[in-house]
């Protein structure tokens, strides 16, 4: 089967009409052979999608400032002299002109925001780092010409967004948030109103025009020829709408994602696909579709259970998740994060966790400085859809209170992150051991404000400084593990991941790497306690084993491994 065809097939699933489907794969395959035509010969594909030397940062393009520079320079310049060696890749959340949402409600998705830099300073980055950019997808800012146009009723923009009479019945619909899905406007035509799952500011895309297809392939193909590594496509589960359904993850979604990864196939084969779902799990690894859909998924189970065992002392919640963990499809990963600008979802651990660890976790985060943002119910009432939390604030104690802990709690956390199958991805504001920021909060009046602070380059320099700063500490064995774990063919993204069942005080999985046959157990005390933990539980029969985060600790046959409240142990032969 050719390309064209594949793809009139694929777009007839979307759109009905043959002659739609034919016009439209005529139309994509055109942008790809220009794309094609025009590409660099400096960009060069990569031999492999991803290997054990991936690791990405998470950046608003604007974290660190400097008076004298653009954010986009102050965040390269701080990667050159802080972070040489540490990341593969940066993701920089959308750097586009927006009007809130600190980005996501995006004006231009062709132009960078003149308060960040321009095109060459995410081109500096690009030429260092593989990119992640956002395909901001499922909706676009009221303030973009786009919307105005269709205030106008200018063609064809008039049809890029979708009016719905106010009486339908839209109870049904999935929410991630508790505001109105239809939101009033005034236009030349009179009183409409449009569909925004998000935000009043954030309006919906009308994908069942063709047109608006079109425009965000030509999009996804001006982000990978600017240098784009990975294209993460945000909110992508709310894409497609039908009134009567909850109208998350209809199958018109999913092709468009199948169409996408058709469009990168054919243009930039080594370029990666990311859907972000915060759903519950199984909902979640749908977007894998047979290995023909996203190249990687967030593994949004693992920041809240990460944090409830580490909260609780008990890791049995987590260890049972983990091993429940289904085998990938080939040509595909999880991203894993504990942390992102975003807070920690609870909705992906529906089924995982009772309620009412859910209710307890969520009250320990109030007393810890945090908040929750609610979601819609078709009911009409509402319950938590995520917490509102810096995560180094959140592992400032446990259930019985504060505690001296904050630090080796927090590190463990990033230790099972960075060891777990898939690519780690690492939030800035762990990196930087970043408190809650509750007078950006008061400023921005959004919760989601408390984990998404903007560092003052130079405060920020003289922290990391001072060694008796948490930061300072934090930075330096973060980047002691990064370098580490870059080094390590068991911790390649296809490399085997196995759990092992001691007790409930300890975390632990296998990694194998059947080429180099290497193999780590990577052990954690999610407790407030030292442990004893014999070797011969772990069923090891050679004498020489050794800690990489502690190359100097090494211990033999019938010896005890002694942990610390909270250590991790990545354990090899």
């Amino acid at each position: 089967m050719t390309g064209i065809t594949r793809m009139i097939e694929r777009l007839q699933r979307i759109y009905p009409s043959p002659a739609t489907a034919e016009a439209l794969a005529a139309d994509i395959e055109r942008c790809c052979q220009a794309f094609c035509d025009n590409r660099s010969s400096s960009r060069l594909p990569r031999l492999a999608r991803w290997s054990e030397d991936d690791v990405i940062l998470i950046s608003y393009g604007n974290s660190l400032q400097l008076p004298q520079e653009t954010p986009l320079q102050t965040l390269a310049g701080f990667l050159e002299r802080r972070a040489a060696g540490l990341f593969s890749s940066v993701h920089i959340l959308p750097f586009f002109p927006f009007s809130s949402d600190d980005g996501f409600s995006v004006i231009d998705y062709r132009q960078v925001n003149p308060e960040l830099g321009g095109w060459e300073d995410i081109e500096r980055l690009a030429a260092s780092y593989g990119l992640m950019v956002d395909l901001v997808i499922n909706h676009c800012s009221r303030e973009s010409l786009w919307f105005a146009d269709f205030v106008a009723n200018r063609e064809p923009w008039c049809d890029y967004f979708i009016e719905m009479d106010p009486s339908t019945d839209v109870s049904g619909v999935t929410r991630p948030r508790n505001t109105p899905l239809l939101t009033p406007v005034h236009t030349h035509r009179g009183v409409r109103h449009v569909w925004a799952t998000f935000s009043e500011d954030q309006i919906d895309l009308n994908f069942a025009n063709p047109r608006v297809l079109l425009e965000f392939v030509q999009i996804l193909l001006l982000y990978v020829e600017r240098g784009a590594r990975f294209i993460r496509l945000d909110a992508i589960a709310f894409l497609w709408k039908r009134v009567g359904t909850p109208c998350v993850h209809l199958p018109e979604t999913h092709e468009v994602v199948k169409l996408l990864r058709d469009v990168l196939e054919r243009v930039a084969p080594d370029v990666v696909l990311i859907t972000e779902t915060n759903v519950p799990v199984a909902e979640n690894l749908s977007y894998f579709g047979q290995g023909d859909e996203a190249h990687m998924v967030y593994q949004f189970g693992l920041p809240p259970l990460v944090l409830h065992a580490l909260n609780r002392g008990k890791s049995d919640y987590l260890t049972d998740w983990a091993a429940r963990i289904p085998a990938l499809p080939g040509g595909c990963t999880y991203l894993n994060f504990t942390a992102s600008h975003d807070g920690i979802g609870v909705r992906p651990v529906e089924g995982l966790l009772p309620a009412h660890e859910v209710t307890d976790l969520i009250d320990c985060m109030h007393r810890f400085g945090g908040f929750v943002s609610m979601k819609a119910n078709p009911d009409g009432s509402q319950s938590p859809y995520e917490i509102n939390i810096s995560l180094f604030d959140a592992c400032m104690g446990t259930r019985r209170g504060l505690d001296h802990l904050q630090v080796p709690r927090f590190l463990c956390s990033q230790a099972i992150m960075l060891a777990m199958q898939g690519i780690p991805a690492m939030y800035i504001h762990s990196l930087t051991a970043s408190p809650n920021d509750l007078a950006r909060v008061e400023q921005t009046g959004r919760t989601r404000s408390i984990n998404r602070r903007v560092w003052p380059a130079d405060e920020l320099e003289q922290l990391l400084d001072n060694p008796v700063t948490p930061q300072a500490e934090v930075f330096a064995t973060l980047a002691r593990m990064l370098v580490c774990r870059r080094q390590q063919p068991a911790f390649h993204p296809d490399a085997r991941q196995e759990v092992i069942r001691i007790n409930s005080d300890l975390f632990i999985f296998k990694r194998v790497d059947d080429t180099s046959g290497q193999v780590i157990h990577a052990i954690h005390n999610v407790t407030d306690r030292p442990l004893d933990l014999p070797l011969a539980a772990l069923g090891f029969l050679t004498l020489g084993l050794r800690d990489l985060l502690e190359p100097t600790g090494e211990w033999r046959l019938g010896c005890v491994l002694t942990l610390a409240p909270y250590q991790a142990v990545w354990l090899t032969t």
